[in-house]
C-alpha cells in the first residue's frame, strides 16, 4: 500500500516534534477550482499540533520549524499549508 501525503506528513511531524496532539487534515476538496488545486487532492492541508518541542518559539519560528520538517512535501505537490501550532 502506498502511503498518502497526509500519512507522510503525519509521520514526519511525529518524528520531528513528538507532539501531544496532532491532526493532519486534507482540505483539498474545499479548494476545488482554486489555485494549486489538482484532481485527486493532496494539495491543501491544515495541521493542528500541540508539541512541547515548540515551547519558547514565536509564531513565525514555529511555522518555519514545521516548514523545514515538511520541505519535501511543500516543494512537491502541497500547494497550501494552514497551521494551528502551540506548545
Amino acid at each position: 500500500m502506498t502511503e498518502t501525503v497526509a500519512e507522510t506528513m503525519r509521520a514526519k511531524l511525529l518524528a520531528a516534534f513528538d507532539p501531544q496532539h496532532l491532526e493532519v487534515i486534507d482540505e483539498s476538496e474545499a479548494h476545488r477550482g482554486h489555485g494549486g488545486w489538482r484532481e485527486g487532492g493532496a494539495t491543501h492541508f491544515r495541521v493542528v499540533m500541540r508539541a512541547s518541542a515548540l515551547a519558547g518559539l514565536g509564531r513565525i519560528e514555529r511555522s518555519r520549524a514545521v516548514h523545514r520538517a515538511l520541505a519535501a512535501e511543500l516543494a512537491g505537490g502541497v500547494h497550501a499549508l494552514a497551521l494551528d501550532l502551540s506548545a
